[in-house]
């Protein structure tokens, strides 16, 4: 790999006067931060509308777009919204989204803009959809969930939808669409790739299973009979129960993994590179019975493997695949992981665990991986070293070459550095590092129930990133 380097960030967090970040001016401000600063990379989680807890990782599909990112004053621009409209939906804090807020006004309003498009726009939606199937199964999928007053579909009694809302979620599908197309053409003018995250599974209460119901380990009564999650590791003492579909991979096989390769397919169209998520599932899944109220109980299933890393292949050109291959990895995994050829991951964090030697240690970061000081599951580097104990928080600040003694002022500074020195071919740190703060602006905690995927940093903060001093780094250790 090319050595380059990159800032984790989540649209969401973005900066902005709205209730989340969006597609605004913002993200071509941020743009401009990363080319100065002497980045390449700009990491984004899933860009799918967030479930009930606000996550990305579940949603109502993984190929419709989140609504909350459509820059409203786009809309205002293109006389679609009133000045009265926008007013209304600026928010009163700049430090955290406002989903609470979003779930109950901005679909309304959204779906207000869409009643006021003129006849040339209807046309260029209209053929949009018509495009692209599954984003026409999503915004179908949305309207008859609303006319059944927001049920789970298998509690569906009404078979038509309002014409008004389906549009509407036609309208905002190509609002999403068409904004992030400039946005990322921006970033690629200006050198930076975008990497988006692709979760393996996908949520029950979804398109994707609604259309799709053969494609997963169902009853004819359209119960689970088993479901995803993790086994206890260092995040979970009792693993994570995910609650999420599992794959039925010997039907999905039968036509040649058709609709893994349109995912991957439309991936990639999206961004230049993508972040799988839990790959090691590829090659063996955790099983969970339905009935089960924690994941302990379960047991490793095999999944596809090559058989459909092959399928990845014949699609993705020259574009960036990263193997999410953390947690319980076992030696069918990592031969999985190298016999794909896509970069596995390296996160510092989980270098320092315990004094045995590990992956994850920079000395043995390998060119084709992606080093983090951390993700988005983890906590901020500042975060990590108060809660790390003293004798292994030495220990890492010796081998960063840090005083001690300064650890708290100097030592995410040093982490990045060392990450950014070692052999990885690309480097990722999330915002929060780069701003050296500490555990209160973590964006998630497995297995947390409430507080998650608040964070938003603000404009007066990133400018007071040192984009001099980051660009010296990435030039000292040749990833410009």
């Amino acid at each position: 790999m090319e050595r380059k380097s990159g800032v984790l960030m989540h649209i969401s967090s973005l900066w902005g006067e709205y209730s989340s970040g969006s597609f605004g001016k913002e993200a071509f401000e941020f743009v401009d931060f990363l080319k100065q600063s002497g980045f390449s990379y700009w990491q984004v989680l899933p860009f799918v509308i967030p479930d009930e807890c606000n996550s990305p990782y579940k949603s109502y599909s993984t190929f419709g777009g989140n609504p909350y990112f459509v820059n409203l004053d786009s809309l205002f621009d293109e006389g679609l919204l009133s000045s009265e409209d926008i007013e209304k939906a600026k928010q009163g804090t700049p430090y955290y989204c406002e989903f609470d807020r979003l779930k109950t006004e901005r679909l309304p309003l959204l779906i207000k803009a869409s009643k006021n498009v003129n006849a040339e726009l209807k046309a260029k939606i209209e053929k949009f959809i018509e495009e692209n199937t599954h984003i026409k199964e999503f915004c179908k999928f949305m309207a008859l969930k609303t006319a059944n007053d927001e049920k789970e579909w298998t509690e569906w009694t009404i078979k038509e939808y309002s014409d008004e809302i389906y549009f509407g979620w036609c309208f905002i599908q190509y609002e999403f669409f068409t904004q992030w197309a400039k946005v990322k053409k921006y970033a690629n003018e200006n050198g930076i790739s975008i990497i988006g995250d692709i979760p393996i599974y996908v949520s029950f209460d979804s398109a994707d299973v609604y259309y799709n119901k053969k494609m997963f380990l169902m009853d004819e009564e359209n119960h689970l009979t088993d479901v995803a999650g993790v086994p206890p590791d260092y995040f979970s003492a009792d693993g994570q129960l995910w609650g999420n579909p599992l794959y039925d991979w010997a039907e999905m096989e039968k036509d040649g993994f058709s609709w893994w390769k349109e995912r991957i397919s439309f991936a990639l169209e999206l961004f230049d590179g993508v972040r799988i998520d839990h790959f090691r599932g590829f090659e063996s899944f955790w099983a969970v019975k339905g009935t089960e109220k924690t994941a302990k109980n379960g047991k490793w299933v095999k999944g596809p493997g090559m058989k459909l890393i092959k399928v990845f292949n014949e699609v993705k050109g020259d574009k960036l695949i990263i193997a999410e291959d953390l947690g319980d990895i076992t030696e069918d995994v990592i031969k999985l992981v190298n016999d794909s050829g896509f970069p596995g991951m390296r996160v510092f964090q989980f270098g320092f665990l315990s004094m045995w030697d590990t992956p994850h240690r920079p000395y043995n970061y390998i060119n084709n991986s992606v080093a983090y000081s951390g993700t988005h599951d983890n906590n901020t580097l500042l975060g990590y070293l108060w809660e790390t104990p003293e004798d292994m928080k030495r220990k890492v600040m010796q081998y960063c070459s840090c005083n001690y003694d300064r650890w708290n002022e100097d030592g995410c500074k040093a982490i990045i550095k060392t990450i950014m020195a070692s052999n990885a071919g690309l480097t990722i740190f999330p915002i929060q590092d780069l701003l050296g703060y500490g555990s209160d602006t973590r964006l998630n905690v497995p297995g947390r129930a409430e507080g998650n995927w608040l964070y938003r940093v603000t404009k007066e903060q990133v400018n007071n990133i040192n984009k001099q001093e980051y660009r010296e780094m990435n030039e000292l250790f040749g990833r410009v």
